[in-house]
């Protein structure tokens, strides 16, 4: 996690760095407000604190295919672009055994990952005039379902967990109104509550966790 929080930093510093040299007038194609769709690779992990590597049958983690929805705006500040952005993703990433493997997750157990909710900035500076290079990060909440079984008795709870989240990517105009993209994402989920979805139940208190989240996504989109 901390090489990967590096390894962000340094690049949003050069990126910095670079804008004046790099960086070409921000055009129509790339401001104003955007719709898009996403898909890509998705990952939720134990993180440093909680990694078991002493049990060979535990990879600590789940996996799948991730999708959604995003919107953002965008806008021109002297060479750099600056936007706001916000997404609704989900994913089938979930529990399961495979020739003895078990996937789990320290903190959680055996989950299938829910709904993820983004808000957050980026910001950029062309490199071409079709081409955007941006850093992003924000806030994010994800929800694990968990389900339990008894001898004729099935409960069910979600598993809300919240944290940050930071990202590089690069996103490339067809036209002026629509564009593709690729970036990486990681997250990290440091507090969480026990949803029991019952009205007659009360959510638990929040609780410590720490789960790692790698995304590489992409996505085309459309600009209004």
């Amino acid at each position: 996690m901390k090489k990967t929080l590096s390894a962000l930093l340094v690049a949003g510093s050069a990126m910095a760095i670079a804008t004046p040299a790099l960086a070409q007038d921000v055009n129509n194609s790339f401001t104003g407000p955007r719709a898009e769709v996403l898909v890509g690779y998705d990952q939720v992990r134990a993180g440093s604190t909680e990694d078991n590597d002493a049990n060979d049958n535990d990879d600590q983690s789940i996996d799948g295919v991730g999708y959604g929805v995003g919107v953002g705006y965008d806008f021109a500040a002297g060479g750099a672009l600056i936007g706001v952005e916000a997404e609704y993703m989900g994913s089938t990433a979930e529990y399961g055994v495979e020739d003895g493997d078990r996937e789990a997750i320290p903190d959680l157990g055996g989950v299938n990952a829910g709904r993820d909710i983004y808000v957050g900035a980026r910001i950029g500076a062309l490199v071409s005039p079709q081409t955007l290079l941006y850093v992003k990060g924000g806030y994010t909440n994800a929800r694990f379902d968990a389900v339990s079984r008894t001898t004729g008795n099935e409960f069910e709870r979600n598993i809300d967990a919240e944290g940050y989240r930071i990202g590089a990517g690069g996103e490339y105009a067809i036209g002026t109104n629509s564009f593709v993209k690729l970036e990486y994402r990681y997250s990290n989920y440091s507090n969480a509550e026990v949803d029991f979805g019952d009205a007659d139940v009360a959510d638990s208190n929040n609780f410590d966790v720490d789960l790692d989240r790698h995304q590489v996504m992409a996505g085309v989109g459309f600009r209004f």
